[in-house]
């Protein structure tokens, strides 16, 4: 049984059909699109509002990351007091990508199982970044045990996409879900949705859906809304 006693909460961006993007290439994103579209962009920021008064530790991929474009940027980011947790196998993050997140950042913790991986090579010259690596399958239940007891962290926000959010949710270790409803429909049988990951074809792996409690519902303005659930990880079958 998991010692696990970080709380950790999803918060997406969604469309009313559960849609946390535009399409199913990386050129297509909410950021960016929902920005041009009427009816859609007049509430927008209360999204980002929402967002900046999450967890100051925030679990997210090298693929969303390579995605919003780190990988590639020349700025000098304005440091923030958030630490990040990427989840980078393939990798997606380059050099490049590493160091801008190190500059972005309180503290970078890399979690792969890709012994290649670029921030190997610069563990030794930057002090913010921290490097869990399992040589195998990463071990999540274990991940957020040593997130919890080794690195002290208590509480995280989770912004990755939907395979990892429902390996997560599946795993027991998401305890909250906040979403914020975009007034839209998306639509796309392949468009990236809030939890995906394996589909469900055996009655015995119904246990895996989790069922949830609404804690608050909020009506925001522009015909947005924000829902906040609690999870019931322990799923039974009649």
């Amino acid at each position: 049984m998991s010692t696990n006693k970080l709380l950790a909460t999803l918060f997406l961006l969604s469309s009313l059909d559960g849609k946390i993007s535009t399409g199913d290439i990386d050129s297509r994103d909410t950021d960016k699109d929902y920005h041009k579209i009427g009816g859609i962009k007049d509430g927008l920021q209360q999204y980002y509002d929402l967002e900046q008064k999450t967890d100051l530790v925030s679990l997210n991929t090298g693929r969303v990351m390579a995605k919003i474009g780190v990988n590639t940027r020349k700025n000098e980011p304005k440091k923030m007091i958030v630490d990040f947790v990427i989840i980078d196998s393939k990798p997606h993050l380059n050099t490049k990508g590493l160091i801008y997140l190190t500059k972005w950042v309180k503290t970078l913790y890399l979690v792969t199982n890709n012994k290649n991986h670029p921030a190997f090579k610069l563990k030794k010259t930057i002090n913010n970044l921290e490097i869990i690596y399992y040589p195998k399958k990463i071990n999540f239940e274990d991940l957020f045990v040593k997130l919890n007891k080794e690195y002290k962290i208590k509480r995280m926000t989770i912004q990755s996409g939907g395979t990892l959010n429902a390996e997560l949710l599946r795993k027991k270790l998401i305890d909250r879900i906040s979403v914020v409803v975009a007034p839209c429909l998306v639509g796309g049988k392949s468009t990236p949705t809030l939890i995906d990951g394996k589909c469900i074809r055996k009655e015995q792996e119904l246990l895996s859906i989790k069922a949830l409690k609404l804690k608050e519902c909020k009506v925001l303005k522009n015909s947005y809304i924000h829902l906040m659930y609690s999870v019931i990880k322990d799923t039974t079958i009649d």
